[in-house]
């Protein structure tokens, strides 16, 4: 068989990584000094190797996460009462294996989008199903699923998703309906995914943001009570983002 059948061959069968290896290797002659089973081994490295990559781009572009964060860029000088320690520990993602949630508030500007995405982020690199919705936007869909029938299917795929970040919690008032869809998604999710929400608003004021008193408590209970709270406070890092460096007249670009 020629090497070019061995290729074809491979691409057939989707080992692109293999067959990508095949060719470096036979641009190589000193890999004849090899043995067949270690030419095999790195083969089969690289094959593992490329779907692995090609699994973390599937997920990180299903999870479309608002912003490019990682957990290495976090910026834990300023002052807005971020635990460093804490934020390690999430790292390790056993919170999302325990199906616990993160809540993430404080005022505008300090951080917390950024956090979650950090944190989905991660949780993409692990492994895990992730998606970042925007909550406003996101009863919107609900409310046009429900219209035409896609309902129950939009609820599924969600359930599904080991990560689910809800960002701008509290954003708008949520209407009776709205509080129906959300219990139902948080109901479907409890104990056995995990949840991440950021708000502007302290978890304490959140019924106020709720026409039925009896639905939020339940629903917060599913979403609050399993929960690591992150309470962010300060001024808007925006504002130093775009203050003009001491040392250089460029704009300053920091971590958040």
């Amino acid at each position: 068989m020629t090497h070019h059948s061995t290729l074809d061959q491979l691409a057939q069968l989707r080992f692109h990584g293999m067959a990508n290896a095949l060719r470096d290797q036979l641009a190589q002659p000193e890999i004849e000094r090899l043995s067949f089973t270690e030419r095999l081994g790195l083969l089969l490295d690289r094959e593992i190797s490329d779907r692995a990559s090609r699994s973390l781009t599937a997920r990180l572009r299903r999870a479309k996460l608002h912003q490019n964060a990682c957990m290495e860029d976090i910026d834990y000088r300023s002052a807005r009462g971020l635990d460093q320690r804490q934020m390690l520990q999430l790292a390790s993602c056993d919170w999302i294996r325990r199906h616990l949630n993160v809540i993430l508030t404080g005022p505008t500007g300090t951080g917390k989008s950024y956090l979650a995405c950090a944190l989905a982020h991660k949780a993409c690199l692990e492994g895990f199903r992730t998606r970042y919705h925007r909550l406003p936007r996101l009863l919107e869909e609900l409310g046009v699923a429900r219209a035409d029938g896609r309902y129950l299917k939009v609820l599924d795929s969600l359930r599904k998703l080991d990560v689910l970040v809800l960002d701008d919690w509290g954003l708008i008032h949520l209407s009776q309906t709205q509080q129906e869809d959300l219990f139902q998604l948080l109901d479907d999710r409890i104990q056995k995914r995990s949840t991440i929400a950021t708000s502007q608003l302290p978890v304490e004021h959140w019924h106020q943001n709720m026409a039925n008193p009896t639905v939020a408590d339940a629903l917060l209970d599913r979403l609050v009570q399993p929960a690591y709270r992150i309470e962010l406070m300060g001024e808007s890092m925006r504002k130093r983002l775009t203050e003009p460096s001491n040392e250089s007249n460029e704009t300053t670009t920091k971590q958040m």
